[in-house]
Parts: structure tokens; C-alpha cells; sequence
């Protein structure tokens, strides 16, 4: 797919890795849909990247508002030919601890947020990208998500956001033969540690910290980075059915 004329849906695109992609697919001539909550600084950031952004604010959990999103995505451009799943949460517990046992809606709000809001968009995209026209390769679409490297190597307190990220993960090769035959191609992001906005409430030691157990290079990573995989993975037609860690060569430990 070519970045310049295309049309990207991106959850999760009011900030962090959402926004940077945005940012990249704008520069590089595209045109893109930022889903994100109503309280997000969507309208802003749409309107900082001018006639080629459009907010359309969507809980990804809900069928109806990421239906009424991506009506109104393809009203303003005409078509969704990607989808790239930024959009999630992450929480810290236990599976026990001096609270006891752990918050059974807390692990149930991370799992529907992460994993069936990622399936939500998904389902709901492939169908509108099923009626577009196939390029010269037969291709109609394609699917970029965001899982983590806590899917392979999960620290205390991380039973939910892993299991969330895990499903991610686990349900990339499934969907991109499910989508095969409509010329749909799909992918995952794994990020290690990367500069975003729930990283940023941490003290500056705590993310140096952070920063330097990654091995090369010893920082933490920059939103543009994974960026600019997620604009390769749109652009590399060969790319489908995989999972990319974007980790500098980190493996986490426990704690």
C-alpha cells in the first residue's frame, strides 16, 4: 500500500504511538481517522494536522461508536484502507497480594479495552475495507496492532495487561488467514519500552532507569520509531500474519 493518497483509521491517535503514526502517515501524504475517547485531545490534534485529519471520538469496546467512527471516516474520505490499533490501558496488580486476591473487573476492563477493543476494530474495519477496489497485488487493506513485549515476558503485577497483549498476539496469524482471501494483510507491533504519555508520570530517575536496562540503544524508545515500522508494515506487501518486537533487544525481568 502506498502511503500517499491512503486512508488510515488509527484508535488510540489523539497521543503517544497514535499520534506519532498520524503525524507520519499526514507528512508522507496520507490521510487519517484518529478514534479516540471524547475527553482525548482529539479535536486538537486533528486540527494541528489540518484537512487530512479527522477526530472521530469512539470507545473501541463499543460496536456503535466504532461503527458511527468509521461512517464518518469514510464519509469525509470515501474509503478505510488501514487500520492501525493503538488504543489501550494498563494496570498494575498482583494475582495476590496484602489486598488479597486480585480485582476481578479491574482484569476484566484491561482484557476489554486491549483485546476485544483491538478484535472490535478489526472486525468492523475489515468489513468497509472488503469493499474497496484491489491494487495491482490484489491487496484491499491492512491491519497494524500493538501488542508488547509484556506478551513474552510479563513482569509482577502484569497478569492482565500480558494476557491482554498475549491475545494479541496469539489472534494475528488466525485473522490474517481469516482475511487472506479478501487481500487484507495484517500484523503486530510489539514495543519494549517507549516514551508515552503513561511513562511520562513517571519520575525522570525512574525513566532513566528504565531506559538503560535496554541494551542497544540503552533509551527509552521514541513514538517515531514505531511509527515508522507501522508506515513499513503499510507500505511492504510481503509483511502478514507476523509479530515484530520493537525492543532495542530487552528482555524483561520479573520486577
Amino acid at each position: 500500500m502506498k502511503i500517499s493518497g491512503s486512508i488510515t483509521v488509527i484508535t488510540g491517535g489523539a497521543s503517544g504511538l497514535g499520534r506519532a503514526t498520524a503525524e507520519r502517515l499526514v507528512a508522507g501524504g496520507g490521510r487519517v481517522v484518529l478514534v479516540d475517547l471524547p475527553k482525548s485531545p482529539g479535536v486538537q490534534v486533528a486540527a494541528d494536522l489540518g484537512n487530512s485529519a479527522l477526530f472521530a471520538p469512539a470507545d473501541v469496546t463499543s460496536a456503535e461508536e466504532v461503527t458511527a467512527a468509521l461512517e464518518a471516516g469514510v464519509k469525509r474520505f470515501g474509503a478505510v484502507q488501514a487500520l492501525v490499533n493503538c488504543a489501550g490501558i494498563g494496570t498494575a496488580e498482583k494475582t495476590f497480594g496484602k489486598r488479597g486476591p486480585a480485582d476481578l473487573a479491574g482484569f476484566t476492563r484491561v482484557i476489554q479495552v486491549n483485546l476485544i477493543g483491538h478484535f472490535n476494530s478489526i472486525r468492523l474495519t475489515a468489513a468497509h475495507m472488503a469493499k474497496n477496489e484491489p491494487n495491482e497485488d490484489g491487496e484491499r487493506g491492512v491491519i497494524v496492532n500493538t501488542a508488547s513485549v509484556a506478551a513474552f515476558d510479563g513482569q509482577i503485577g502484569q497478569a492482565a495487561y500480558s494476557a491482554s497483549k498475549g491475545g494479541i498476539v496469539g489472534m494475528t496469524l488466525p485473522i490474517a488467514r481469516d482475511l487472506a482471501e479478501l487481500g487484507i494483510r495484517v500484523c503486530t507491533i510489539a514495543p519494549g519500552i517507549f516514551e508515552t504519555p503513561l511513562l511520562g508520570t513517571l519520575p525522570e530517575p525512574v525513566r532513566i532507569s528504565l531506559g538503560k536496562q535496554v541494551p542497544f540503544p540503552s533509551r527509552l524508545g521514541r513514538p517515531s520509531e514505531y511509527a515508522a515500522l507501522a508506515a513499513h508494515i503499510l507500505e511492504n506487501g510481503m509483511l502478514n500474519g507476523e509479530t515484530i518486537r520493537l525492543d532495542g533487544a530487552i528482555r524483561m525481568q520479573p520486577r
